[in-house]
């Protein structure tokens, strides 16, 4: 090892002193990079930015307008906020701040102090996280075996992380400190406090919300706008996992290492159960004729259809399932997006007139021919599926578009009653650091892929982005005009899921632009103990991912 590094980055090669950190590297190419540079690649391995360069290296910065660079940011943002409370509020049994979910582009917080929250204890939380921030302060790294990071978090009281690390089968642990404060998190750290430019704190319910930039415009800040319905769905499941004893992955690990398992699955099915109940208890005694069920990928819409539907009979209603998919229009006929590929997701990728015409001649009573639409062919086509229904009889449509109103424009709002599903985990790896929503959703899709559409995993993680941006166009600004919402998460269902997604994930490989992404799902599948998934019931939204499912799904 010489005096001097060569490092090639954006196409050219400069000289440095060996041992030069990678933040010093990033000052020199910031230019050739539109978003704030939060972590970097070295010879294909992801680096955090205090590392230090010993070889001559190809290097490539990652900025927060990339999935990685983003969370990178909402986890050092995190830790800062947690340190600012603890600085403000004392040091106690534990940490001040639990953070519960995420909540449009924040995360939902609460404080563990008995001090009452108010605005000017919160302002006086926030003034510190600006101090800290002008400060500049290393956040440093240090890794320890398990068994020291199990006794520093038990002498801190910190029983959630304790309890997640005696699961733990590495023998070692990356810690963080904020000056003097150590913390663990998962994942990717900046490398100071001054990184984390951009954030807010807003009072919300009994908590505050840390509001931080989306990953689509990671300069600026939007105000944060509350989602009320979508907020008092995640309270519930909060409320369950409460009441079931099961708020991290440690108590789950806990609740599988006691042999207890089957009845917590069983209890979970029936919460979900009484819960499509209620729904159809509501439909029925408001007497819709149309009901609308739309969510984001893999959030087991087919499935609580299904059992919709079920309930729906078993209060003397008869449902008729209408796949909107049907009416997409003839493929050369799809419209483009941006980078000019077919937009399969966008709503004029159906036939929203046939379908508004078609609708309303069935809810005269009319006989109505449906269309059949050809994934092979690309066509649409007129099979002889004839349909007529009867006075009281309920509509059950399915599809992405479901509570966007230009796609019923013909259907009287009273008529139609709006569900939306989603995958909202209220299961936390720890305190700190929650599971997000789309990871448990796309490893369902990754084992339903793999299992029922012959799709690689490596495909299903490229196109991951694609699909979340078709979701953030055209369900997400829908969500609250739901008439109710539905989580169709299950508390356990992690445990069973990673014994399907880890062969897959292994089977990606370094060369591969997914590895990166796959060896954090691995990491992630880590925490979690692995169950069998023989007890999973039949009718279980589970199904709709792991197969076996009663329901053709």
């Amino acid at each position: 090892m010489g005096d001097k590094v060569s490092v090639t980055c954006c196409g050219r090669t400069r000289t440095y002193p060996s041992r030069i950190t990678l933040e010093s590297v990033s000052k020199d190419f910031m230019g050739d990079y539109k978003g704030n540079i939060i972590l970097a690649k070295q010879n294909g391995k992801l680096r955090e930015l205090f590392k230090r360069i010993k070889n001559d290296s190809q290097v490539e910065f990652i900025t927060t307008s990339e999935k990685i660079g983003h969370q990178t940011y909402t986890r050092t943002a995190t830790m800062l906020m947690t340190k600012a409370a603890e600085d403000i509020l004392g040091k106690s049994m534990g940490r001040q701040v639990i953070v519960q979910y995420s909540l449009g582009k924040g995360l939902y917080c609460q404080l563990h102090s008995e001090q009452k929250l108010n605005q000017e204890l919160l302002d006086r939380i926030k003034s510190r996280m600006d101090e800290l921030v002008v400060m500049d302060l290393p956040i440093q790294k240090r890794t320890i075996s398990t068994d020291e990071a199990i006794k520093i978090f038990h002498n801190a009281h910190m029983r959630d992380k304790e309890n997640l690390f005696r699961y733990r089968r590495s023998s070692k642990v990356n810690i963080y400190s904020l000056e003097g404060t150590e913390d663990y998190n998962y994942g990717y750290m900046a490398p100071s406090t001054g990184y984390i430019r951009l954030y807010d704190l807003y009072l919300y319910d009994n908590g505050f919300v840390l509001q931080l930039p989306d990953i689509a415009s990671p300069n600026t800040l939007e105000p944060f706008k509350p989602s009320q319905k979508l907020f008092q769905v995640l309270k519930q499941s909060e409320r369950w996992g409460e009441m079931l004893d099961v708020s991290t992955v440690g108590d789950l690990n806990d609740v599988i290492s006691r042999g207890e398992m089957d009845q917590l699955i069983l209890v979970q099915e029936a919460l979900q159960e009484k819960n499509i109940g209620k729904i159809a208890q509501q439909i029925a005694n408001e007497k819709k004729r149309v009901v609308l069920i739309a969510g984001p990928s893999s959030s087991g819409k087919t499935t609580f259809s299904h059992r919709l539907s079920i309930q729906l009979l078993a209060h003397g209603l008869k449902p008729h399932p209408i796949p909107v998919d049907d009416y997409f229009v003839n493929r050369e006929d799809t419209p483009l997006d941006a980078q000019g590929n077919p937009d399969f997701e966008c709503l004029g990728a159906l036939n929203v007139d046939l379908f508004n015409e078609q609708m309303s001649a069935l809810l005269r009573g009319e006989r109505v021919q449906l269309p059949s639409f050809n994934f092979v062919t690309g066509k649409s086509e007129f099979r002889g599926n004839y349909k007529q229904i009867g006075k009281n009889d309920i509509l059950v449509i399915e599809g992405i578009h479901g509570l966007n109103d230009d796609l019923t424009y013909s259907i009287h709002k009273d008529s139609k009653f709006k569900i939306y599903i989603s995958a909202l985990t209220q299961l936390n790896v720890d305190e700190h650091n929650r599971i997000p929503t789309t990871d448990g959703r796309l490893i369902r899709r990754i084992v339903r892929d793999a299992a029922a559409r012959g799709s690689s995993c490596a495909r299903t993680i490229a196109m991951w982005d694609s699909v979340r941006r078709g979701e953030e166009e055209n369900i997400f600004p829908y969500q609250e005009s739901a008439d109710v919402m539905f989580n169709s998460v299950l508390i356990y269902e992690l445990a069973i899921l990673k014994l399907y997604a880890e062969p897959h994930l292994f089977g990606i490989s370094k060369e591969q632009p997914e590895y990166d992404e796959a060896k954090r799902l691995l990491k992630f599948l880590d925490y979690f103990l692995g169950v069998s998934s023989e007890n999973v019931p039949q009718n279980s939204i589970l199904r709709e991912f792991i197969g076996g499912s009663c329901f053709k799904v």
